[in-house]
Protein backbone atom coordinates (compact mmCIF):
# COMPACT_ATOMS: atom_id res chain seq x y z
CA UNK A 1 0.00 0.00 0.00
CA UNK A 2 1.37 2.94 -1.10
CA UNK A 3 2.57 5.16 1.36
CA UNK A 4 2.30 9.54 0.93
CA UNK A 5 4.68 11.93 2.49
CA UNK A 6 3.27 15.43 2.61
CA UNK A 7 6.41 17.83 3.03
CA UNK A 8 6.15 22.41 3.02
CA UNK A 9 9.71 23.29 0.69
CA UNK A 10 10.28 27.03 0.86
CA UNK A 11 10.21 28.35 -2.17
CA UNK A 12 11.02 32.51 -0.92
CA UNK A 13 15.05 32.20 -1.36
CA UNK A 14 14.76 30.73 -4.68
CA UNK A 15 12.71 33.80 -5.78
CA UNK A 16 14.88 35.92 -4.13
CA UNK A 17 17.78 34.65 -5.72
CA UNK A 18 15.50 34.40 -8.87
CA UNK A 19 14.62 38.46 -8.60
CA UNK A 20 18.14 39.42 -8.07
CA UNK A 21 18.92 37.56 -11.59
CA UNK A 22 15.62 39.14 -12.81
CA UNK A 23 17.80 42.39 -11.72
CA UNK A 24 21.13 41.12 -13.27
CA UNK A 25 19.40 40.73 -16.63
CA UNK A 26 18.13 43.75 -16.82
CA UNK A 27 20.54 45.51 -15.74
CA UNK A 28 23.11 43.40 -18.35
CA UNK A 29 20.26 44.27 -20.93
CA UNK A 30 20.17 48.14 -20.26
CA UNK A 31 24.06 47.65 -20.95
CA UNK A 32 24.07 45.63 -24.30
CA UNK A 33 21.74 48.30 -25.26
CA UNK A 34 24.05 51.07 -24.08
CA UNK A 35 26.75 49.37 -25.58
CA UNK A 36 25.23 48.91 -28.75
CA UNK A 37 23.83 52.48 -29.41
CA UNK A 38 28.03 53.47 -28.24
CA UNK A 39 29.38 50.86 -30.79
CA UNK A 40 26.37 52.38 -33.57
CA UNK A 41 27.80 56.00 -32.89
CA UNK A 42 31.29 55.10 -32.69
CA UNK A 43 30.93 52.80 -36.21
CA UNK A 44 28.59 56.02 -37.68
CA UNK A 45 31.75 58.26 -36.54
CA UNK A 46 34.47 55.76 -37.60
CA UNK A 47 32.62 55.97 -41.03
CA UNK A 48 32.72 59.73 -41.03
CA UNK A 49 36.14 59.83 -40.31
CA UNK A 50 36.92 57.68 -42.84
CA UNK A 51 34.94 59.28 -45.48
CA UNK A 52 35.98 62.49 -44.86
CA UNK A 53 40.03 61.34 -45.31
CA UNK A 54 38.95 59.82 -48.58
CA UNK A 55 37.21 63.00 -49.53
CA UNK A 56 40.53 64.84 -48.45
CA UNK A 57 42.36 61.81 -50.01
CA UNK A 58 40.67 62.15 -53.58
CA UNK A 59 40.79 65.98 -54.47
CA UNK A 60 44.03 65.81 -52.99
CA UNK A 61 45.21 63.38 -55.38
CA UNK A 62 42.97 65.19 -58.26
CA UNK A 63 44.85 68.39 -57.51
CA UNK A 64 48.26 67.04 -57.31
CA UNK A 65 47.21 65.23 -60.88
CA UNK A 66 46.15 68.64 -62.49
CA UNK A 67 48.83 70.56 -60.93
CA UNK A 68 51.33 68.24 -62.68
CA UNK A 69 49.84 68.54 -65.93
CA UNK A 70 49.94 72.02 -65.58
CA UNK A 71 53.45 71.82 -64.64
CA UNK A 72 54.25 69.40 -67.85
CA UNK A 73 52.01 71.24 -70.35
CA UNK A 74 53.84 74.90 -68.92
CA UNK A 75 57.02 73.20 -69.71
CA UNK A 76 55.76 72.00 -73.25
CA UNK A 77 54.46 75.42 -73.89
CA UNK A 78 57.82 76.96 -72.67
CA UNK A 79 59.96 74.34 -74.87
CA UNK A 80 57.55 75.29 -77.97
CA UNK A 81 58.34 78.75 -77.82
CA UNK A 82 61.61 78.21 -77.10
CA UNK A 83 61.93 76.21 -80.56
CA UNK A 84 59.49 78.94 -82.30
CA UNK A 85 62.01 81.57 -81.70
CA UNK A 86 65.18 79.72 -82.78
CA UNK A 87 63.55 78.45 -85.74
CA UNK A 88 62.40 82.30 -85.98
CA UNK A 89 66.23 83.32 -86.08
CA UNK A 90 67.03 80.44 -88.39
CA UNK A 91 64.20 81.92 -90.97
CA UNK A 92 65.47 85.46 -90.62
CA UNK A 93 68.94 84.84 -91.25
CA UNK A 94 67.95 82.41 -94.26
CA UNK A 95 65.61 85.24 -95.65
CA UNK A 96 68.35 87.57 -95.32
CA UNK A 97 70.85 85.27 -97.32
CA UNK A 98 68.06 85.01 -99.96
CA UNK A 99 67.40 89.18 -100.44
CA UNK A 100 71.47 89.09 -100.29
CA UNK A 101 71.82 86.29 -102.97
CA UNK A 102 68.90 88.28 -105.08
CA UNK A 103 69.93 91.50 -105.25
CA UNK A 104 73.27 90.19 -105.99
CA UNK A 105 71.64 87.99 -109.29
CA UNK A 106 69.69 91.53 -110.04
CA UNK A 107 72.55 93.82 -110.36
CA UNK A 108 74.16 90.64 -112.02
CA UNK A 109 71.61 89.71 -114.59
CA UNK A 110 70.36 93.95 -114.63
CA UNK A 111 73.86 94.83 -116.02
CA UNK A 112 73.80 91.80 -118.56
CA UNK A 113 70.69 92.50 -119.79
CA UNK A 114 71.21 96.08 -120.52
CA UNK A 115 74.68 95.14 -122.09
CA UNK A 116 72.58 93.04 -124.35
CA UNK A 117 70.02 95.65 -125.13
CA UNK A 118 72.61 98.15 -125.81
CA UNK A 119 74.61 95.97 -128.37
CA UNK A 120 71.42 94.61 -129.77
CA UNK A 121 70.45 98.56 -130.43
CA UNK A 122 73.72 99.34 -131.86
CA UNK A 123 73.65 96.05 -134.41
CA UNK A 124 70.29 97.31 -135.29
CA UNK A 125 71.24 100.62 -136.00
CA UNK A 126 73.94 99.58 -137.93
CA UNK A 127 71.81 97.30 -139.84
CA UNK A 128 70.22 100.57 -141.59
CA UNK A 129 71.98 103.43 -140.80
CA UNK A 130 70.04 105.81 -143.61
CA UNK A 131 67.08 105.14 -141.76
CA UNK A 132 67.82 105.79 -138.67
CA UNK A 133 69.25 108.99 -139.33
CA UNK A 134 66.19 109.81 -141.07
CA UNK A 135 63.91 108.65 -138.02
CA UNK A 136 65.76 110.41 -135.14
CA UNK A 137 66.94 113.14 -136.55
CA UNK A 138 65.30 114.48 -140.18
CA UNK A 139 61.85 113.80 -138.86
CA UNK A 140 62.54 115.85 -136.06
CA UNK A 141 63.60 118.58 -138.54
CA UNK A 142 60.50 117.78 -140.62
CA UNK A 143 58.17 118.20 -138.02
CA UNK A 144 59.63 121.23 -135.93
CA UNK A 145 60.26 123.03 -138.89
CA UNK A 146 58.33 125.74 -138.30
CA UNK A 147 60.27 126.27 -135.51
CA UNK A 148 63.75 126.09 -137.61
CA UNK A 149 62.31 128.04 -140.62
CA UNK A 150 62.50 131.77 -140.70
CA UNK A 151 59.25 133.62 -141.00
CA UNK A 152 58.48 135.57 -144.42
CA UNK A 153 56.15 138.24 -145.60
CA UNK A 154 54.47 138.34 -148.54
CA UNK A 155 54.96 142.17 -149.41
CA UNK A 156 59.08 142.83 -149.97
CA UNK A 157 58.63 146.42 -148.47
CA UNK A 158 62.37 147.74 -147.31
CA UNK A 159 61.34 147.13 -143.68
CA UNK A 160 60.14 143.93 -143.82
CA UNK A 161 63.36 142.86 -146.05
CA UNK A 162 65.54 144.60 -143.22
CA UNK A 163 63.45 142.35 -140.37
CA UNK A 164 63.75 139.12 -142.56
CA UNK A 165 67.67 139.46 -142.40
CA UNK A 166 68.12 139.99 -139.14
CA UNK A 167 66.16 136.85 -138.37
CA UNK A 168 68.03 134.64 -141.32
CA UNK A 169 71.28 135.95 -139.26
CA UNK A 170 70.15 135.45 -135.97
CA UNK A 171 68.89 131.85 -136.70
CA UNK A 172 72.78 131.33 -139.06
CA UNK A 173 74.25 132.61 -135.62
CA UNK A 174 71.91 130.22 -133.41
CA UNK A 175 72.68 127.28 -135.64
CA UNK A 176 76.42 128.24 -136.07
CA UNK A 177 76.46 128.50 -131.79
CA UNK A 178 74.96 124.96 -131.66
CA UNK A 179 77.17 123.21 -134.33
CA UNK A 180 80.29 125.34 -131.81
CA UNK A 181 78.68 123.76 -128.56
CA UNK A 182 78.67 120.47 -130.25
CA UNK A 183 82.29 120.28 -131.55
CA UNK A 184 83.72 121.10 -128.22
CA UNK A 185 81.56 118.84 -126.14
CA UNK A 186 82.91 116.37 -128.51
CA UNK A 187 86.16 117.33 -128.31
CA UNK A 188 85.86 117.48 -124.16
CA UNK A 189 84.23 114.03 -124.38
CA UNK A 190 87.10 112.64 -126.51
CA UNK A 191 89.75 114.19 -123.88
CA UNK A 192 87.91 113.12 -120.94
CA UNK A 193 88.03 109.14 -122.58
CA UNK A 194 91.49 109.79 -123.64
CA UNK A 195 92.90 109.82 -119.92
CA UNK A 196 90.52 107.57 -118.78
CA UNK A 197 91.85 105.10 -120.93
CA UNK A 198 95.29 105.97 -120.38
CA UNK A 199 94.61 105.39 -116.84
CA UNK A 200 92.70 102.36 -117.46
CA UNK A 201 95.08 100.57 -119.58
CA UNK A 202 98.74 99.16 -118.17
CA UNK A 203 101.93 100.19 -119.54
CA UNK A 204 104.00 97.57 -120.85
CA UNK A 205 103.58 93.82 -120.12
CA UNK A 206 101.38 92.21 -117.70
CA UNK A 207 102.19 90.78 -114.45
CA UNK A 208 100.64 87.83 -111.96
CA UNK A 209 100.47 88.99 -108.81
CA UNK A 210 99.11 87.71 -105.47
CA UNK A 211 97.19 90.02 -103.45
CA UNK A 212 96.27 88.96 -99.99
CA UNK A 213 92.54 89.73 -98.13
CA UNK A 214 92.12 89.69 -94.80
CA UNK A 215 88.93 87.37 -94.27
CA UNK A 216 87.03 86.53 -91.32
CA UNK A 217 85.36 83.26 -90.40
CA UNK A 218 82.64 83.52 -87.58
CA UNK A 219 80.84 80.33 -86.66
CA UNK A 220 77.59 81.07 -84.49
CA UNK A 221 75.65 79.05 -82.43
CA UNK A 222 72.03 79.43 -82.74
CA UNK A 223 70.20 76.78 -80.33
CA UNK A 224 71.15 75.02 -77.50
CA UNK A 225 71.04 71.68 -79.49
CA UNK A 226 74.84 72.66 -80.61
CA UNK A 227 73.63 73.92 -84.25
CA UNK A 228 76.21 76.04 -85.87
CA UNK A 229 76.45 78.53 -88.67
CA UNK A 230 79.48 79.64 -90.64
CA UNK A 231 79.82 83.06 -91.32
CA UNK A 232 82.40 84.69 -94.17
CA UNK A 233 83.09 88.33 -93.73
CA UNK A 234 85.08 90.32 -96.42
CA UNK A 235 86.42 93.80 -97.54
CA UNK A 236 84.29 94.77 -100.46
CA UNK A 237 86.50 97.10 -101.51
CA UNK A 238 88.43 96.69 -105.13
CA UNK A 239 86.48 93.31 -105.25
CA UNK A 240 83.39 92.40 -106.95
CA UNK A 241 80.64 90.38 -106.35
CA UNK A 242 82.44 87.15 -108.20
CA UNK A 243 85.36 87.81 -106.81
CA UNK A 244 83.83 87.76 -103.19
CA UNK A 245 81.81 84.68 -103.95
CA UNK A 246 85.03 82.83 -105.58
CA UNK A 247 86.68 83.58 -102.41
CA UNK A 248 84.00 82.42 -100.16
CA UNK A 249 83.47 79.34 -102.84
CA UNK A 250 87.68 78.89 -102.07
CA UNK A 251 87.37 79.10 -98.33
CA UNK A 252 84.08 76.66 -98.04
CA UNK A 253 85.68 74.11 -100.16
CA UNK A 254 88.92 73.67 -98.34
CA UNK A 255 87.65 74.39 -94.83
CA UNK A 256 88.31 70.70 -93.31
CA UNK A 257 91.88 71.12 -94.17
CA UNK A 258 92.33 74.02 -92.54
CA UNK A 259 93.84 73.53 -88.94
CA UNK A 260 92.86 76.14 -86.29
CA UNK A 261 94.93 76.70 -83.38
CA UNK A 262 94.37 78.45 -79.68
CA UNK A 263 95.56 82.25 -79.48
CA UNK A 264 96.31 82.82 -75.76
CA UNK A 265 97.57 86.43 -76.73
CA UNK A 266 95.32 89.06 -78.06
CA UNK A 267 96.65 91.38 -80.69
CA UNK A 268 97.48 95.16 -79.59
CA UNK A 269 96.37 96.59 -82.40
CA UNK A 270 92.91 94.50 -82.00
CA UNK A 271 92.70 95.59 -78.42
CA UNK A 272 93.27 99.24 -79.11
CA UNK A 273 90.77 99.69 -81.37
CA UNK A 274 88.34 97.72 -79.63
CA UNK A 275 88.79 99.64 -76.70
CA UNK A 276 88.26 102.80 -79.19
CA UNK A 277 85.04 101.28 -79.81
CA UNK A 278 83.50 100.95 -76.15
CA UNK A 279 85.25 104.07 -75.26
CA UNK A 280 83.01 106.48 -78.03
CA UNK A 281 79.67 104.07 -77.58
CA UNK A 282 76.60 105.86 -76.33
CA UNK A 283 75.96 102.78 -73.59
CA UNK A 284 76.01 103.00 -70.08
CA UNK A 285 79.02 102.27 -67.59
CA UNK A 286 78.42 99.10 -66.88
CA UNK A 287 77.22 97.81 -70.27
CA UNK A 288 80.66 98.74 -71.02
CA UNK A 289 82.92 97.42 -68.37
CA UNK A 290 80.83 94.43 -68.98
CA UNK A 291 81.68 94.48 -72.57
CA UNK A 292 85.30 94.93 -71.94
CA UNK A 293 85.36 92.04 -69.39
CA UNK A 294 83.75 89.19 -72.08
CA UNK A 295 85.95 90.80 -74.65
CA UNK A 296 89.07 90.56 -72.41
CA UNK A 297 88.25 86.69 -71.26
CA UNK A 298 87.34 85.35 -74.98
CA UNK A 299 89.60 83.22 -76.82
CA UNK A 300 89.42 82.99 -80.23
CA UNK A 301 91.89 80.45 -82.85
CA UNK A 302 94.00 81.03 -85.90
CA UNK A 303 94.75 79.64 -88.66
CA UNK A 304 98.60 77.38 -88.31
CA UNK A 305 101.08 78.62 -91.22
Amino acid sequence: MASTIDCIVDTLPMAKEIDKVSHHVNATTTAVIAMQTAVIAAEKEASDHVCEKVNEGFYTMIRSQISQKMAKLQSDVDSLLMQLSQQQKQLLSIRTRMERDYNMLLARYSKLFNGLNQNLRQRVTELDRPTINFALGEVEHITNRSKMLTATVPVGQLESVMQSQKILASNAKYQGMKVINAMRNFLSDFNEQRELTSTILLNGTAREAHLAVPVVMMETRIDKNGTTVDNIVMNDTGLSATMQRNIQNTINSNSDNLHWVNSNEKDTETVIEYSKMVATAQLPDRVKEMMTKLFLSTSYQTLKH
